[in-house]
């Protein structure tokens, strides 16, 4: 499947309304790490095909530095991004990545991964996030694989008014400036940006007609269509429009993830994620039985 180059349906001029919001929430995982988690805090907290957005933030290394031990995944897809500090990863195979600063690793978990990733910090900070998208259930049985993009690697790109976006995924095609993130491919035909605006701001830009979308600023507070987004808020758009922001006073820098959703049904289990409570049941037996990846 080609990425998106094209916008048809769509006009810029209406754009999408703030249809929830969906603040984060303290929460911790793997062996204690803690972090800000907006989607995926309740099974309700989710937009298709996106099931969680976890915000790891922290000066102190007490917070992160027991990472995520070895644990599985099956049936879905996790992107790692981070902005600070840099974290390494290791899985069943022998497969040892090194992710740094401004780099980012699109993991296909697919029939079965089992992996660990260990927070490391960098000039006294650690930041990044971790987002989970759906798999089609055609695709969830699938081999896993990677893609491990360093920094330099990612268009980032300078518009005239002052704003950057880096392109991890989908097209930027706005205000005479175009680029193609690397990520390009996938069933979901998923759109990640992150964009940076400084003080009193704006983005605009077409999205895919019919695709989710959802924006969450990390720094600073947006204005979406007229309406306040605060701080580590999930802001859900709803309409087939583009997206129109503003950096709401100070300057802002912020997530916009869009993607085809699937319209199947999601049944979790904390690291399986498949479409029935049987698949499941399966995932939970490989696991055990060690017949999981493969």
């Amino acid at each position: 499947m080609t990425p998106v180059t094209a916008f048809p349906e769509i006009n810029v001029t209406r754009p999408r309304s703030l249809a929830r919001v969906i603040r984060a929430v303290p929460a911790s995982d793997g062996a204690g790490v803690r972090l800000l988690r907006s989607l995926g805090q309740t099974p309700g907290a989710r937009v298709d095909p996106f099931l969680m957005l976890d915000h790891l933030s922290s000066e102190n290394p007490d917070d992160y530095v027991a990472g995520f031990p070895s644990h599985p995944h099956r049936g879905f897809e996790t992107v790692t991004y981070m902005l600070d500090g840099h974290l390494l990863h290791e899985d069943h195979l022998g497969n040892r990545g090194h992710l740094r600063s401004g780099g980012v690793q699109w993991m296909t978990a697919g029939r079965g991964v089992i992996h660990s990733e260990m927070p490391q910090q960098e000039r006294g900070r650690m930041r990044g996030f971790q987002l989970w998208i759906n798999l089609p259930a055609a695709e969830k049985m699938k081999p896993a694989r990677y893609r491990d993009l360093g920094a330099e690697e990612i268009p980032d790109v300078a518009l005239p008014d002052g704003a950057r976006v880096r392109v991890v995924a989908g097209t930027l095609d706005v205000a005479g400036a175009r680029a193609e993130g690397p990520i390009a491919g996938l069933a979901t035909e998923p759109l990640f940006f992150d964009v940076a605006l400084p003080a009193n701001g704006a983005f605009d830009h077409p999205l895919a007609a019919g695709h989710s979308a959802f924006v969450y600023p990390y720094e600073g507070a947006l204005d979406v269509a007229g309406v306040a987004l605060p701080t580590h808020a999930a802001g859900v758009l709803e309409g087939d429009g583009g997206i129109a922001v503003r950096a709401n006073a100070g300057a802002a820098r912020f997530l916009l993830l869009a993607a085809k959703p699937l319209r199947e049904p999601v049944v979790q289990w904390g690291p399986f994620v498949m479409n029935t409570r049987d698949e499941i049941e399966q995932a939970i037996r490989d696991y055990q039985d060690g017949s999981l990846v493969g």
